[in-house]
């Protein structure tokens, strides 16, 4: 069973991981103060293992408190399916971001997943929820006017090895944003 999540949950995160997001523009013209944007993914692994199919989407609203700093809620929709297990979880919660120079940002994010998990070998069922804080930051490298490619990570300080769900704390991830 450890092994099928742990797999599951790695296949998921590399999905994710190894997709660009994309900040949406304003949806007012001129320096509109809201931003809009997210993630999304999709993977699927196919051959004699079992195969599966993976879909990510993290939408996130925010609104710039001031020209360096972002506040807003993000979520999250995650749903893996394969033939020995499947999964959906549903995050959501409060984020904040702080850019300086324009070249480097700290984040940090909290949110709640609610999970549903079943091992269709051994018919277990698992239905519940885990908190996660993530802390972090990275390299931003200007791509044009206003559009950035972000590169960095967070890491879950929530993280408990015995009882996460998750393979582990750390998020590498890579994205490009506009409107910022």
């Amino acid at each position: 069973m450890k092994k099928i999540v742990f797999l599951s949950l790695m296949f998921t995160g590399f999905c994710a991981f190894s997709q660009i997001g994309t900040r949406l523009p304003s949806a007012q013209i001129g320096d509109s103060k809201w931003t809009f944007g997210g993630y999304a993914g999709l993977g699927g692994a196919f051959g004699s293992g079992g195969g599966g199919t993976t879909l990510y989407i993290t939408p996130r609203f925010g609104y710039k408190v001031t020209e360096d700093f972002e506040a807003g809620i993000a979520g999250n929709f995650s749903w893996s399916n394969s033939r020995y297990y499947s999964s959906t979880m549903v995050g959501v919660g409060p984020f904040a971001n702080y850019y300086f120079s324009r070249s480097f940002f700290l984040s940090g994010m909290f949110q709640e997943y609610f999970i549903n998990q079943k091992d269709k070998v051994n018919d277990v069922k698992y239905s519940g929820n885990e908190s996660a804080l993530y802390l972090g930051g990275g390299y931003m490298q200007r791509l044009g006017e206003r559009t950035y490619m972000q590169i960095g990570g967070m890491y879950n300080v929530l993280y408990n090895r015995d009882k996460s769900v998750f393979a582990g704390g750390f998020i590498p991830h890579v994205g490009i944003v506009y409107g910022l």
